[in-house]
């Protein structure tokens, strides 16, 4: 931890850290406002850009059950088979590495999730809930046995008791994954907490090899604030969305960060592209970014879904409405 102390001292250059890597995750989380209905040119735009801009990673989707989301609701980002994979980027020749999400208990992994010398897929995010730890690390075996490189998202941390996190840390530095993440799934968490968070896996995963990342949601306009918070003290996984696309409120815009570090492998330009030519038209389709009920949802730590609800309603402006229903529930 002295490492990146000593580094905070010399100023802005804090943010140029070789090893810091992007994972851009606009088509897997902005899927979540349409249930992954995006088409060819929108999720091929993305990758594009992602390419142009020096990104690490690009999450293309789901890797979720057809059992629980049929094609007939959802899209294919929230199945990422092959041949829509491939259709989109081929055999992928670009040095970006291409990811997908797998939701602990609501993926057939054993048989949807490849052997890698099958799959265009380069990397498995296990996501799961602190209930979920036994089965997540099961999936995250299976699929690095497979031959993946494999990340866990934990989810709502803002609500895991410690002695529960505890012991989940303690299962998960035995695990096979190269990434834990710090997520914020309600937008609740401030900068000082995100600095305990991350120093706390830091220090859980010390001498394994392991890194730590940061997803952040944007409910009470922090996600950036709390993302730079992540990398200063050492997280070096860093979750973004070109213009902050995501469920709900969204989450760190890409152009953001990527203007922030001093990393020139990074191109910026790339990315304005798509906010001005792709972005903005969607915005008149899908709703999504910073608004009062995320702010308030954020502010009581709890999950955005009720105020999802209220924005795609027919009274999507009634804040005052919206603040007292929630006062009466709590």
């Amino acid at each position: 931890m002295k490492h990146y102390k000593e580094e905070k001292a010399k100023g802005s250059w804090v943010s140029y850290r070789p090893e810091i890597k992007i994972h851009d995750c606009t088509v897997r989380d902005g899927g979540l406002i349409n249930n992954h209905h995006f088409d060819d040119d929108f999720v091929r735009a993305v990758y594009n850009t992602c390419v142009a801009a020096g990104v690490d990673y690009i999450e293309l989707g789901y890797k979720n059950s057809k059992k629980l989301f049929p094609t007939s609701e959802y899209g294919p980002w929230k199945h990422c088979d092959e041949e829509d994979l491939r259709r989109i980027v081929d055999d992928n020749p670009n040095p970006i590495k291409i990811s997908v999400m797998a939701d602990a208990e609501r993926c057939d992994y054993h048989t949807d999730i490849l052997p890698k010398e099958q799959s265009v897929i380069d990397c498995i995010r296990v996501a799961t809930y602190i209930h979920q730890i036994p089965t997540a690390l099961d999936m995250v075996k299976d699929a690095h046995d497979k031959g993946y490189e494999v990340t866990l998202n934990l989810m709502a941390i803002s609500i895991v008791q410690e002695r529960e996190l505890n012991q989940a840390l303690e299962e998960i530095a035995k695990s096979e994954i190269s990434t834990l993440y710090v997520v914020d799934s309600f937008g609740a968490l401030y900068s000082e907490q995100i600095k305990d968070l991350v120093l706390k896996y830091l220090a859980a995963l010390e001498g394994t090899g392991k890194e730590v990342g940061i997803h952040a949601h944007n409910n009470q306009q922090l996600a950036y604030a709390n993302t730079i918070e992540a990398l200063i003290v050492g997280a070096n996984r860093l979750d973004a969305t070109i213009a902050g696309i995501g469920r709900g409120a969204g989450n760190c815009p890409l152009e953001l960060l990527i203007g922030f570090l001093h990393n020139p492998k990074f191109k910026l330009r790339p990315v304005l592209e798509c906010v001005q030519n792709v972005m903005q038209p969607l915005r008149k389709k899908m709703d999504w970014g910073y608004s009062i009920p995320y702010m308030i949802t954020g502010q009581l730590n709890v999950h955005p879904r009720v105020a999802i609800k209220m924005r795609a309603g027919d009274n999507p402006n009634d804040f005052v409405g919206f603040y007292d229903q929630m006062m009466e529930e709590e």
